[in-house]
């Protein structure tokens, strides 16, 4: 009898094979989806995270939950870096995909207890994929993004499931308003960057209502003269990235001063330098200079002579929003300066008190292609999921923007993707025919739990639904609100396709992923790494 030859380090003890891997990674993705199910839909329950610091996030929003929370299982990892690709791709459904892939997951494993090989299971759902994409491409109907019913419908359906739903209509004007100011020319609306363009700035205090876009952008920062003009309108504004004082040597240099005029001469090229600087400026007749770097105290001085503002230390990424927004260029040497430089397109600079701290307000541009969006609330928690939210309701604009078809909300799309598939599913032929329907059933799990949030009978409701679709109506739905059945083209809610089918796609690849893997174990430690002679001789690591 010979003894067992040991390979793999088992003495771990995690490591996991064959069937047993499956389960668990199926086990540890429904625990990640049920985490956030109740997240979904307008009446969703919010959450509360401790995080390291004492801090607390509040929220619904499924992505910013899972970036939250700490997990140790790989396929839990797996599912959270799901909702950030959907919320990098398309900004909105990020509930909706967790609940999805877990869902789709959880249907799989009655197929592998059938001894359905992972390969068959994994070729079905492709095919399930490929099939519901082109039955959510059949429910959509086209929009018209430049009527602005039609998009705040739109975007409303994106901001009813989260906190800030009572002030949906104030919140989807935000978000249409900014999203159409940063969108480029409206010929080729292919650059939207919200996220450079669009500056959310969070000022606590007020009421939520208070909260406007600006048509130009808003900087946290005072003039550095007291006497420099606070208000100025049609100003002449001239970008800088240079710093406006006495260009010290890069180097260490040391001077011997042997007489006082050398001393003398040394203070008047430095005040000659900085004048110069100043001159080359004050030649473009500017009102307002604003630089990323400091401005010296002389040169202050020539400028509050000349009646010019001067901004200092502003932040780059302000910077080059307020060159998008008033037409200046930011020049890197004073003696570049040329007229076109000069930014004319703001109608008005004033410099105004919000609470104990003084902001710049450059508004009433031309064409301002960046904006600020100014929120106001009672608290910061509060502020920063209506940040959240509204950074949902832009991307969602965003996306329609870009693909201008909606398909129906409220689990509308879902059940009539499940219920199509599941009348396909009798046409395949072969154990294919199981997996296949399993991803029917699994699409159920989104108005499922809309009717569960919302606090009605699932299954009578569902069985209502069931039966709609079958007839064909495509376009029913759950309301989120009661829980009942209603047509979403009376009831007003879409969700831009571009969103329904990331989601669906994202689900499922996630799904064959997860259940490809059929074994898991851990890699070298560093310790097994590092210890091999590394630490010998000098008593261990310890």
């Amino acid at each position: 009898m010979q003894a067992p030859v040991v390979v793999m380090n088992t003495g771990a003890g995690d490591r996991q094979v064959g069937r047993k891997a499956q389960i668990s990674n199926i086990t540890a993705a429904k625990t990640v989806a049920d985490i956030i199910r109740s997240c979904l839909g307008p009446k969703a329950m919010l959450k509360m995270l401790l995080d390291p610091m004492g801090g607390i996030v509040l929220t619904n929003d499924g992505h910013a939950i899972l970036r939250e929370i700490e997990v140790a299982h790989p396929a839990a990892k797996s599912m959270i870096e799901l909702s950030r690709t959907q919320d990098e791709e398309v900004g909105d459904g990020t509930t909706t995909v967790i609940i999805l892939a877990g869902e789709i997951l959880a249907q799989a494993l009655p197929q592998l207890d059938r001894n359905i090989h992972p390969v068959v299971i994994i070729q079905a759902f492709k095919k399930a994929l490929a099939d519901a994409l082109s039955i959510v491409e059949e429910v959509s109907i086209p929009v018209d993004t430049s009527s602005d019913k039609q998009m705040a419908s739109l975007i409303k359906s994106s901001i009813g499931t989260k906190t800030v739903s009572r002030y949906s209509d104030l919140m989807c004007s935000l978000a249409l308003k900014a999203v159409r100011t940063v969108a480029q020319d409206q010929t080729s609306p292919q650059e939207i960057d919200i996220k450079r363009y669009a500056r959310v700035e969070k000022i606590p205090g007020g009421e939520i209502e208070e909260s406007r876009v600006l048509d130009g952008v808003m900087v946290n920062k005072d003039i550095t003269h007291a006497s420099m003009r606070r208000r100025i309108e049609n100003p002449r504004i001239v970008l800088l990235d240079c710093p406006l004082e006495y260009k010290k040597g890069e180097s260490q240099t040391n001077i011997e001063i042997t007489d006082e005029d050398s001393w003398n001469r040394i203070l008047h090229i430095e005040e000659e330098q900085v004048k110069k600087l100043c001159e080359a400026i004050l030649a473009v007749k500017p009102d307002l200079v604003i630089t990323e770097k400091g401005v010296s105290d002389l040169a202050q001085h020539y400028f509050v002579k000349a009646g010019v503002t001067a901004l200092r230390r502003v932040r780059k990424t302000d910077n080059n929003r307020i060159a998008r927004a008033t037409g200046a260029t930011i020049v890197n040497r004073v003696d570049d300066l040329v007229e076109s430089d000069v930014g004319t397109g703001c109608g008005l600079f004033e410099i105004e008190k919000i609470g104990d701290e003084y902001f710049t307000f450059l508004t009433k541009c031309k064409n301002p292609k960046a904006c600020t969006i100014l929120l106001r609330g009672p608290s910061k928690d509060i502020l920063n999921e209506v940040e959240r939210n509204l950074q949902d309701a832009m991307s969602v604009a965003r996306n329609v923007m870009f693909h201008p078809r909606l398909s129906p909300g409220g689990g509308a799309t879902e059940m009539a993707v499940s219920v199509r598939l599941a009348q396909r599913s009798k046409s395949i032929e072969g154990v294919m025919q199981w997996p296949y329907r399993a991803v029917a059933e699994a699409m159920e799990v989104i108005p499922r739990t809309l009717i569960q949030n919302a606090g009605a009978s699932p299954i009578r409701i569902l069985t209502q639904l069931r039966a709609k679709h079958a007839e064909g109506k495509s376009s029913f739905g759950v309301d989120g609100d009661t829980g009942n059945v209603v047509d979403m083209k009376e009831y007003g809610v879409w969700e831009p396709q571009a969103v329904k089918m990331q989601s669906i796609k994202t689900a499922v690849e996630s799904a064959c992923l997860l259940l490809r893997v059929d074994d898991i174990c851990s890699a070298k430690s560093a310790k097994q790494v590092g210890g091999s002679g590394l630490s010998g001789g000098g008593g261990g690591e310890e």
